[in-house]
């Protein structure tokens, strides 16, 4: 059973054979549908069913010619809204399955965003139209988390702010340099790092940590897609599982400078969330190329 069942509303589902009721489900009364030619007589299909909008579960696998579908896997799936990042994308296969990576190399973040590519299909269709070469145009990435925390907002006064954004601006015009081989830059970015990190150590014996770290994401765990994040709510919704009634905040996170949406049960939430506080949980993070 998938572990961000629960993050879409399906905390209930404790049987197989619930699961593969509501997988059945999926293939019978789907709300979306496609296939994608793979090779001679085998097409790869994927049948997806919305519980809420933009939030559902999709199912991938093989089809013959005689209509025949045999499920290779599922995952929930909860699609966000706007373009979060224009950077370069790279995309790599699963070894065990037909399913993708996706690599975004966002300068602002500093580390390479991985995530779980929401449209193969379409991703399969752009390659195979464009004789392997795919040109992307953006990304729009979401997060599935199972359970969160609210927390306050950092109180920042316009001149601090200011500041704040200049110095986002020359780091990432450092960054931009390093990263085409400006040794200068380099040098500058460590020394950089080293009074950061000199600064946090002080005030850490005083201030909380979370007083002085506005917003950050980093990796967790051992799977290349799950990461730790703590984002300033933007805004915010809730929707309703049709199948099992559970509310879910839909919310709209600025993490790091890059803006996208999360989902997370109302129940699992600690806190009441409101625009201009902050979100802190473990994600998924998923997404969809944008062609």
């Amino acid at each position: 059973m998938h572990h961000y069942l629960k993050a879409i509303g399906f905390k209930k589902v404790y049987s197989k054979r619930e699961l593969h009721e509501i997988i059945k489900q999926v293939e019978e009364h789907f709300t979306h549908h496609e296939l994608v030619y793979i090779e001679e007589e085998i097409d790869f299909c994927e049948y997806q069913k919305e519980y809420a909008p933009g939030i559902g579960i999709s199912i991938c696998g093989d089809m013959d010619v005689n209509e025949n579908f045999e499920k290779e896997y599922y995952f929930p799936f909860f699609i966000g809204t706007g373009i979060t990042s224009y950077a370069e994308i790279l995309v790599e296969r699963k070894k065990d399955q037909e399913a993708y990576f996706g690599i975004c190399e966002d300068i602002k973040v500093g580390i390479s965003l991985v995530f779980y590519l929401q449209n193969t299909i379409e991703y399969l269709k752009e390659r195979q139209l464009n004789a392997g070469k795919v040109n992307y145009s953006s990304v729009t990435l979401s997060g599935l988390c199972d359970s969160g925390t609210i927390l306050l907002p950092v109180k920042k006064d316009k001149i601090q702010e200011k500041k704040r954004q200049e110095e986002s601006r020359n780091r990432i015009s450092l960054l931009t340099a390093a990263k085409n081989g400006d040794s200068a830059a380099m040098e500058s970015l460590t020394l950089d790092d080293i009074d950061t990190y000199s600064k946090v150590s002080r005030r850490l014996v005083t201030e909380d940590v979370f007083s002085i770290v506005d917003t950050y994401i980093m990796p967790y765990g051992v799977e290349c897609d799950r990461y730790s994040i703590l984002g300033e709510i933007l805004a915010m919704d809730i929707v309703t599982n049709e199948y099992s009634n559970e509310k879910i905040y839909i919310m709209k996170l600025e993490v790091n400078e890059l803006t996208f949406d999360i989902c997370v049960p109302v129940r699992e939430v600690v806190g009441e969330p409101g625009i201009g506080r902050r979100f802190k949980a473990n994600m998924w993070l998923q997404g969809r190329i944008n062609f």
